[in-house]
């Protein structure tokens, strides 16, 4: 994990780092490690992606992205066709690609990439919208930028536009449609069936989103959209164990991005590249100082955003593993010249996530965009049903910030069929009584039974944020930031009720 601290610290994203890494083992490094097979680099590279979709979209915080949901649509749909085609002409009249290859190269480099984004934009607090559109962009773009690739990849002629345009919108449909409906039932499933062992509810979690990603492909629908969509629906749906299950996804993100990028840098020919190092940068040039900004400014002009969040948008579209692996999928159609392809776009990634990566802080900080309540943690909430009691166990810290200190237990006004049942305080626990004063530090066990599961988390979060006139003061409702609500239920609680 040194890779991740340096990451980190440098803020380029460690997508780089776990490339040279591969370049380092692979042909012409220090272990001379052959290899060639593009067509294993591209399932696995599928593979990984389907994971690293999921783990975003089980991060997606849906009041951030339902506000931009429109906005975040268009400039995935709208914004890649004008990215796609101002970066082909330029690939065609500039570098002197036929057509066909300027059209892949397009439509490759016009998907962004959420870790490469969201690795460097967590060290600037920014608005929500703008963290909104980037994130659900991010997500929503892959699927018909993937399209595209495997379109103009295909062997034959093109298909006119306007049946292309067709196919993408129904191939978008289906899955959406499919992701949708796999991610509300697996979300009903999971909060209504007690499984056999906490852990068995994050594999459950993962399972389902590849299910998702797996019934759209079968339709022939965008697997990718609806693996995106249903862990989108299944992260915002406050299932059992969720601290548990997001850091299972984040890890099982990372593990596939790291063999991905690995595998990704050992199937590159690092002399193969010197040749096309300039028509890479003259690309990645038109990309990221027309392209980009054009396809934002354009696509998001029937939107009221301010020209300087449009601006930090345009220079956010960061590229990652994803156009790398979508570069082999000509590669295994056997496109010609497809291995120049799969070189220019490997150096345009790194060179301009080179140049954008460690800039974008600044960047943003000259166009004046933060937001000073940005840093502070959204509450996590862990739940598991009780089968016999059709109950849940809720485990609530008191912070040093809470404004629950000094609110009595009475005062919390739970619903009923919620209490109090114990308060642990300083390494000691006690039943309390309504007049018992909460304190910094303390650790408070309530029981909610099924029905009211969700108005006593309400509650809770409500005092925390609003203290005890909360609801009174229109503070009833908002999201707590400060405190954390864990949903510890025990199975031993299931079986000896």
């Amino acid at each position: 994990m040194a890779a991740v601290r340096i990451s980190s610290r440098s803020g380029l994203p460690s997508l780089l780092l776990y490339l040279g890494i591969g370049i380092a083992l692979g042909q012409d490094g220090i272990f001379d490690v052959k290899f060639d097979n593009a067509e294993l680099t591209q399932v696995i590279g599928y593979a990984a992606l389907v994971v690293i979709l999921a783990e975003g979209g089980l991060g997606a915080k849906w009041k951030e992205v339902r506000p931009v949901l429109p906005a975040a649509a268009v400039v995935s749909t709208v914004g890649v066709g004008i990215s796609v085609g101002i970066t082909a002409a330029a690939a065609h009249y500039l570098v002197g690609l036929e057509w066909r290859q300027a059209l892949i190269i397009g439509a490759v480099v016009s998907s962004t990439d959420a870790a490469a984004v969201f690795s460097v934009l967590r060290r600037v607090p920014l608005p929500s919208r703008i963290t909104g559109v980037l994130e659900a962009e991010s997500g929503f773009n892959d699927a018909p930028v993937v399209i595209l690739v495997v379109a103009f990849s295909a062997v034959g002629p093109v298909e006119h536009w306007y049946v292309l345009i067709g196919e993408i919108a129904l191939e978008l449909a289906i899955g959406a449609a499919i992701g949708i409906t796999v991610g509300w039932l697996g979300s009903l499933g999971l909060r209504h069936v007690a499984l056999p062992a906490s852990g068995l509810y994050p594999i459950a979690v993962m399972a389902i989103a590849v299910m998702a990603y797996a019934a759209g492909a079968m339709a022939h629908g965008s697997g990718f959209l609806a693996v995106y969509l249903a862990a989108m629906i299944l992260g915002n749906s406050k299932l059992p164990h969720w601290p548990a299950t997001r850091g299972f996804a984040d890890g099982l993100g990372w593990l596939a991005q790291i063999g991905m990028f690995v595998l990704l840098g050992l199937l590159v020919t690092p002399h193969d590249l010197v040749d096309d190092f300039w028509p890479a940068v003259v690309v990645g040039l038109v990309l990221t100082v027309v392209a980009r900004p054009l396809s934002v400014f354009l696509s998001l002009a029937p939107f009221r955003l301010p020209a300087r969040e449009k601006a930090l948008m345009s220079w956010a579209g960061l590229r990652g593993a994803v156009p790398i692996i979508l570069a082999t999928i000509p590669m295994v159609s056997g496109v010609e010249g497809s291995t120049r392809i799969f070189n220019i776009v490997f150096v345009l990634v790194i060179v301009y996530t080179l140049v954008q990566g460690p800039t974008l802080p600044w960047v943003a900080t000259k166009l004046k965009i933060g937001d000073d309540q940005a840093e502070a943690d959204d509450l996590g909430v862990e739940s598991a049903p009780l089968e016999r009691l059709r109950g849940h166990l809720l485990s609530v810290d008191v912070r040093q910030k809470s404004r629950m200190h000094g609110v009595e237990v009475g005062e919390l006004r739970l619903p009923p069929g919620a209490a109090v049942t114990l308060v642990v305080r300083e390494e000691r626990s006690f039943v309390p009584s309504p007049t018992t004063i909460l304190r910094r530090g303390d650790e408070l066990l309530v029981v909610a039974t099924d029905p009211v599961r969700d108005q006593a988390e309400a509650r809770l979060r409500a005092v925390d944020e609003g203290g005890k006139l909360a609801g009174w003061l229109g503070t009833g409702h908002s999201p707590v930031r400060k405190a954390r609500l864990t949903d510890d239920t025990r199975r031993a609680s299931a079986r000896h009720p």
